[in-house]
């Protein structure tokens, strides 16, 4: 554990509890004054001019006894994150002895205020805490989360698919359907631990009014979002000055773009028995696919026999249903990524950027499987070398991609499925209505059960159709009625018996893109 990280809870801890320490990409450091209170506590110095923190949100941690917590501010002072059991709280009133977790302050080359994040650590199980960010004379708004059992089998997070706040050109329509949706989605699973992001959380990657937009449900500051970085967020700082991620390398290979306007980098993070792997999939040419590759078999490595599942996640859909089907990226990382993500032993992948719904067949080493899987199965099994790849429609309804026809002129290796010939040959389920959806995934023993529902209707908030840029609503291109908020578009039960678990390749070790592709 990084020495300059504070626990919540300086007693002993529990079995279950203390199973994994893992450091953060970064310390935690002060910067300012602060004063020692004892008993490892500390307090922020005074804002010198009481500017108050903004967007806020909390982020996913190392593994679940932590929480990373960001915001900017326009001033350059010490400051804290303040956290207390819930309970503790008198009126509203943190109690004497609630713990303070130093801040990390720096220049935000944005907007020319500073951008702050902090680690709270030691988080103890079936727990609810309340936090505020600042300092004396300066506190923001106090925010609240529960943690859940650190030691089961069971786990629910829920995947969003590009918010893309400003995409229709009405912002405000923009921010209420994202602010509806998760309301939805969280109403309907408020045990849900993680917020996943398939990236594109905004449409300009500088712009604050988006991001402003984009931060403003509540929803953000009391369930963890943990980043992905889209092709929309990059071009400048403000993706990693909104969000801090854990144990992230930010190398050259996995950025892109010139150095000023590099953002994202690759992270993992650990919670209960799945391992989580991001990647910034913006990053591909001249090798960054191969330093990836790298990457994911370095952690898989290093800590996949911790894990149950492994689930990787980013941006860019290699199995694209819509018009990002045949991309000239797409069809590189099609031929990168498949036979690695197989021999890692990789049980799920999380896309984003195709602005539509699609589940896989069982993949391994960039093939079907099984012949005879058929479209639309309610059960899989996958067993060793097996991945099922996932796409997530528009979370927010800013922008929705039709469904495209497979086209062997563009892509020959990415034709029609037999079983399916309006499908393209990988996919066992491809949708589009121009509603709302999200993505659930239930994580049950050996078991992943998952799950794209729908958070809205044709009706408002849904602004690619009240501004009328897409001309129909609803199954069928628009035949049928939209179904009922919370219903769902496609469910699959994924089997896994484990055995992959916990190594890549060892006979035959890959250090090259090459030796991955053979």
């Amino acid at each position: 554990m990084d020495g300059n990280l504070m626990k919540l809870d300086n007693r002993a801890e529990g079995p279950g509890f203390a199973r994994r320490r893992l450091a953060l990409g970064a310390t935690a450091v002060v910067m300012g004054v602060t004063a020692v209170l004892g008993s490892g506590l500390t307090t922020a110095a005074s804002a010198a001019d009481g500017a108050q923190p903004t967007g806020i949100i909390l982020g996913v941690g190392a593994d679940e006894s932590q929480r990373v917590v960001s915001w900017y501010s326009s001033a350059n002072t010490a400051q804290v994150v303040q956290v207390a059991p819930a309970s503790k709280l008198v009126n509203g009133k943190f109690p004497a002895d609630a713990v303070t977790f130093p801040a990390t302050v720096a220049a935000n080359t944005v907007n020319g205020g500073y951008n702050g994040h902090a680690t709270i650590d030691g988080l103890k199980q079936n727990t609810a805490y309340s936090y505020r960010v600042g300092a004396d004379g300066s506190w923001s708004t106090t925010y609240s989360f529960k943690t859940q059992d650190f030691n089961g089998n069971n786990l629910d997070f829920l995947f969003f698919g590009d918010p893309q706040i400003g995409s229709s050109g009405d912002v405000a329509k923009d921010g209420a359907g994202w602010d509806d949706t998760l309301n939805v989605a969280l109403a309907a699973n408020p045990n849900a631990e993680l917020l996943v992001s398939g990236g594109d959380q905004v449409e300009s990657a500088n712009n604050e009014p988006q991001w402003n937009a984009f931060l403003a449900p509540d929803k953000l500051r009391q369930y963890p979002w943990a980043a992905t970085i889209g092709n929309h967020d990059v071009g400048g700082k403000a993706y990693e000055q909104h969000f801090w991620t854990p144990n992230t390398d930010r190398s050259a290979p996995y950025y892109n773009g010139a150095a000023a306007t590099r953002s994202g980098g690759d992270y993992w993070y650990m919670y209960k028995n799945v391992l989580f792997i991001d990647i910034n999939s913006n990053a591909y040419a001249s090798g960054s696919d191969a330093a990836h590759i790298g990457y994911i078999t370095d952690v898989v490595k290093k800590h996949g026999a911790d894990a149950k599942h492994t689930v990787l996640v980013y941006h860019h859909s290699i199995y694209s249903p819509a018009d990002h089907a045949n991309d000239s990226d797409n069809k590189q990382r099609r031929q990168d990524f498949p036979t690695a993500f197989s021999r890692l032993g990789v049980d799920l992948v999380l896309q984003g950027h195709d602005h539509s719904y699609s589940r896989s067949y069982v993949i391994k080493n960039g093939q079907k499987a099984n012949k005879g899987e058929q479209p639309g199965a309610a059960q899989v099994s996958k067993g060793p070398g097996g991945v099922i790849y996932v796409t997530a429609n528009s979370a927010s309804g800013s922008k929705y991609y039709d469904l495209t026809a497979p086209d062997t002129t563009k892509d020959p290796n990415y034709g029609p499925d037999p079983l399916n010939p309006k499908s393209h040959w990988a996919n066992s389920v491809e949708n589009q209505e121009h509603v709302r959806t999200y993505v659930r995934v239930q994580v049950r023993g050996n078991k992943l059960v998952v799950e794209n529902i729908r958070s809205g209707t044709c009706a408002a908030p849904n602004a690619a159709v009240e501004l009328g840029k897409v001309s129909w609503c609803g199954p069928g291109n628009g035949t049928g009625a939209a179904p009922a908020v919370g219903s769902t578009v496609d469910k699959v039960v994924i089997h896994s018996n484990g055995t992959d678990k916990g190594k890549a390749d060892e006979a035959k070790p890959a250090t090259t893109e090459a030796d991955w592709l053979q």
